[in-house]
């Protein structure tokens, strides 16, 4: 999956889902940059690229896509992780992210719309031409549940839902290019946060997944000679990684969650 000549652009590759997806796009041999606010101190495998950016900053983004595209003479694969919001989960004591609407503090949604879905289309569409231009390209779109159930609070919902569409209709324009788009929804993972969190017994892991396992995934669906069918879709990351023959970093088959498991 992946040889020296793919060239991948991870944003909000810091950490968690993001950093996870660098490390394995680099491991299967890509060409990795990776941008994020706080990536000059991520832990990432040498040789991926680092470009620091803030995507809630227009000026950097612009800067960041222009020293990328100054470097690679093309990109096949852009996966957009960058996201914001769950900053601040406990505000003067109270636990704030599964509160009502009406209580959610207002910074959740600029950083979940602004920092994830506004980012995701801004760098979608400052990569589009080079993958226009050459006939080819996966543009993969971190995405949840959350789109099509009530998870946690409604923020997150009305922006995973809003990140399924931009897929969608992203994936209806680029089609006569070549180009595929897809939201993919990993399921549990082991990152940074989430890792803490068990120390207390709030997740069970026996079933999570690595933050590297979406990178395996995406690699493999830039390979499949179905990409372009699947395209405007979402794809369970562990499902279709059954399918793909993908195993997670441990050689483990993740089970695939259902709406209804969720």
């Amino acid at each position: 999956m992946g040889t020296s000549t793919n060239t991948a652009i991870v944003t909000g590759a810091s950490r968690g889902i993001g950093r996870g997806v660098a490390a394995a796009l680099r491991d299967l041999g890509w060409r990795v940059f990776a941008t994020g606010r706080s990536i000059a101190g991520a832990d990432l495998p040498a040789g991926v690229e680092r470009i620091a950016c803030d995507h809630l900053n227009d000026t950097e983004t612009d800067a960041a896509f222009a020293a990328i595209l100054g470097k690679a003479a093309s990109v096949d694969l852009l996966v957009n992780c960058a996201w914001g919001g769950y900053e601040r989960m406990v505000e003067n004591g109270r636990f704030t992210w599964a509160v009502p609407f009406w209580e959610q503090p207002l910074h959740r949604w600029r950083g979940m719309m602004d920092a994830g879905v506004r980012a995701a289309f801004a760098c979608s569409a400052r990569v589009a031409p080079t993958m226009i231009a050459q006939k080819r390209g996966l543009i993969v779109n971190i995405s949840a549940w959350a789109a099509q159930k009530h998870i946690g609070n409604t923020i997150y919902g009305v922006s995973k839902a809003a990140s399924d569409k931009l897929t969608a209709d992203m994936a209806h324009e680029l089609k006569p290019h070549g180009v595929a788009v897809l939201s993919l929804y990993p399921g549990l993972v082991r990152t940074e946060a989430v890792v803490e969190a068990a120390k207390s017994g709030a997740f069970d892991l026996s079933t999570s997944e690595s933050p590297q396992f979406s990178g395996r995934v995406a690699a493999a669906l830039y390979d499949d000679p179905r990409l372009m069918e699947r395209t405007g879709g979402v794809v369970v990351a562990a499902a279709v990684a059954r399918e793909l023959n993908v195993l997670d970093i441990d050689g483990k088959s993740p089970a695939p969650l259902t709406l209804a498991q969720v």
